[in-house]
């Protein structure tokens, strides 16, 4: 249901389903293929973050994943990720998807700046017609491999592209009331609310040998997919075609958001921090953002605080009346050098190429 209504859809798929006892599961990852195509023909864009990399990569070199050290484990992945991206190109292709692959950590989530780059990107890729497979970049980070696999950053990956939903696929129906592998009594709870002490206490550590994560870390993705207006369920992945079984049977657990995605948003461009800087705009820029228009290099008549790119800073008019707030994408520094100007003006002054907004559409708030 929730799915059906959705325009951006993350999909995160666990190492059990692409590599199982060190046998790629290929003739799945077509199937998946064939309900990425579905979804995609019926306009909705989608990006898949992937785990398995450290999976692929024990494959080749013939190794056991248990007990292997930190740093092993990066080599391992830089390895295995040439190989699982190997993998994906060639089974997309057989459903003509083009692919195209980002490698994100936690720590480029978090940092507006890098996540204000991170969207771009996403959404330069569907325009270019390309689905982004997110990777963790297991080869420099250390959190993803150590301490959780990638449900917490898929999570992030929804929140920062503005998804609708994330599906969480895994060797799992869902949530259910006890462990259903050592419970035959155990029920699937269909739909949560509220993750309270009594959902945090029920979830349990799963026993896949290549998976790092768990229930535990499924639960968090939820907390973060629900503060940011976004619908998340968890799902079993194992069967074939599991989108499909989504959407027809709904035989999985779904978190709901608290606020909308709307209000999210607004909450995550404001925060808390104080702006670091203000824009002094005229009047043509002001009526031009009115009608949900960017604030453009020419409409800024002053600029003021020492602010960098990604920074929250406020917009206002001749008056001094605060209009608007936003993420600048430009620093203090370059816009002293571009207000007032023409936005084809700009990488001759600047001495680069860059963007036309000092303020996307997308990255303002209006107050």
């Amino acid at each position: 249901m929730y799915l059906k209504n959705s325009k951006t859809v993350v999909i995160k798929i666990g190492s059990s389903l692409i590599i199982n006892e060190k046998k790629v599961r290929e003739k799945w990852l077509y199937e998946f293929s064939k309900d990425i195509k579905k979804i995609l023909n019926d306009n909705k864009k989608v990006i898949v973050v992937s785990s398995g990399a450290i999976a692929m990569g024990c494959k080749k070199l013939n190794l056991n994943k248990k007990n292997m050290k930190l740093d092993k484990s990066q080599a391992v992945a830089s390895i295995g990720q040439i190989e699982l991206m190997k993998l994906f190109t060639q089974v997309f292709l057989k459903s003509k998807i083009n692919i195209s692959q980002i490698l994100l950590t936690l720590e480029d989530t978090e940092q507006r700046r890098r996540a204000l780059n991170a969207k771009r990107t996403f959404d330069n890729l569907f325009q270019l017609g390309f689905i982004p497979i997110v990777n963790e970049n297991d080869s420099t980070a250390t959190s993803e491999i150590k301490y959780g696999d990638n449900d917490r950053l898929a999570a992030r990956v929804a929140q920062i592209s503005g998804a609708d939903s994330l599906i969480l696929l895994s060797d799992v129906d869902g949530l259910y009331t006890k462990n259903p592998k050592i419970n035959k009594n155990a029920k699937l709870i269909k739909e949560i609310k509220v993750i309270n002490k009594n959902i945090e206490m029920i979830s349990t550590k799963s026993l896949s040998e290549h998976g790092t994560g768990g229930m535990k870390t499924k639960i968090d993705a939820a907390k973060i997919c629900q503060l940011s207006g976004c619908h998340m369920a968890i799902a079993n992945g194992l069967p074939s075609r599991p989108i499909s079984r989504v959407i027809n049977e709904n035989n999985c657990t779904w978190f709901l958001p608290k606020i909308s995605k709307l209000d999210a948003r607004k909450k995550w461009i404001i925060g808390s921090i104080s702006p670091k800087g203000e824009l002094v705009i005229d009047n043509g820029a002001k009526k031009a953002l009115s009608n949900g228009k960017s604030l453009l290099a020419a409409g800024i008549i002053k600029v003021s605080g020492k602010f960098n790119k990604g920074d929250h800073i406020k917009i206002v008019d001749r008056n001094g009346k605060e209009f608007a707030r936003g993420l600048s994408s430009f620093s203090f520094n370059e816009i002293m050098k571009i207000m007032g100007r023409q936005s084809n003006e700009i990488e001759s002054l600047l001495g680069y190429v860059s963007k036309s907004e000092v303020v996307h559409k997308d990255d303002m708030v209006k107050v």
